[in-house]
């Protein structure tokens, strides 16, 4: 697990990791080391790596499965490019946003890496050059997440301005958008097989908040919704498969619990409120049965998930 670090004493967010390096920081460490990605082993509950080298706030983070290479966008309008075996320096680094980056993600094969700002604009960039090789800004288009379709060059993209949209890497297009959402749609993911995306919402008070699957082989067309939350949902996860049962999806949100979906239904099987976190800002999945859940006051958060008994209980902190 990585975990981002900002300038107070609560994480900012945390992205996907790599292999069996799950992370994020323990707590007392958080307040000691603004502007910095920390690296945590959660299985062996070992501090491996930290990172200082941003300006300003981290806001993501992004990795290639089976890489050590890692990635973080951060305030100071740059990406950085680290290497879990290569030091504390940074390896690459990536320059061409005017705004804050905030959000990025890595082709398949670790060669190219697509970033986004809330300077309306995508960014599509070359690993090894650190070259940026096509540059795309749509009015309006402040970027919340970006998540690269498995096996293609596709990229999905969440914004504040309640659209969803499918590019073209190759070009770095629009090859497709979403019908727009009522709220702002704050981060995405995508099934493994590619042939879904799963879209989070802002709202309060139980409006808006719902997660929304759509079917990526018929661009626009919305599944099904997940509602539930009483404040903004912050990140959507499909779970990985667990023999014999249908397959999931998780959620976070600031009202602070994380919840539990079955993909088909839009059944809820199971909701773990955890008191005192204050807003819950990200998930990632661990192995079979376990989630990591990023908190703004009390780290990360490790989840022990029983699909059998409908059981979701917290096991560990950092």
């Amino acid at each position: 697990l990585i975990q981002q670090l900002g300038p107070s004493c609560g994480p900012v967010q945390h992205g996907s990791t790599t292999g069996n390096s799950r992370g994020g920081s323990p707590q007392g460490d958080v307040s000691s080391l603004p502007q910095a990605v920390v690296v945590y082993d959660w299985r062996m509950g070992k501090l491996q790596h930290r990172f200082p080298g941003h300006q300003r706030e981290v806001t993501k983070v992004g990795c290639q499965y089976g890489s050590s290479r890692l990635f973080s966008a951060s305030r100071d309008l740059t990406v950085l490019m680290w290497d879990l075996h290569g030091g504390d320096q940074p390896v690459q680094e990536f320059c061409g946003h005017d705004l804050v980056v905030s959000g990025l993600a890595v082709s398949p094969d670790g060669s190219q890496l697509c970033t986004g700002s809330r300077d309306n604009a995508l960014c599509l960039w070359d690993v090894e050059s650190g070259e940026c090789l096509l540059k795309n800004a749509i009015s309006r288009n402040l970027v919340t997440h970006l998540c690269w379709v498995p096996g293609g060059s596709c990229v999905v993209q969440t914004s504040e301005d309640k659209m969803v949209r499918l590019w073209d890497c190759r070009s770095l297009q629009v090859s497709s958008t979403f019908p727009p959402k009522q709220h702002i749609q704050t981060h995405c993911d995508v099934s493994n097989d590619g042939r879904y995306c799963l879209t989070c919402s802002h709202g309060f008070g139980g409006q808006g908040c719902e997660a929304t699957l759509w079917d990526l082989r018929q661009t626009g067309s919305k599944v099904c919704e997940y509602r539930g939350h009483l404040q903004s949902a912050t990140s959507c996860l499909f779970l990985p498969p667990s023999p014999g049962s249908a397959p999931t999806l998780a959620t976070s949100s600031q009202d602070c619990s994380v919840r539990i979906w079955d993909q088909n239904s839009a059944a809820c099987l199971t909701t773990l409120t955890l008191d005192g976190s204050g807003p819950l800002s990200s998930l990632a999945s661990g192995y079979a049965g376990h989630l990591l859940c990023a908190s703004f006051n009390t780290g990360i958060h490790l989840l022990s998930l029983q699909l059998d008994l409908a059981r979701l209980c917290e096991t560990a902190r950092f």
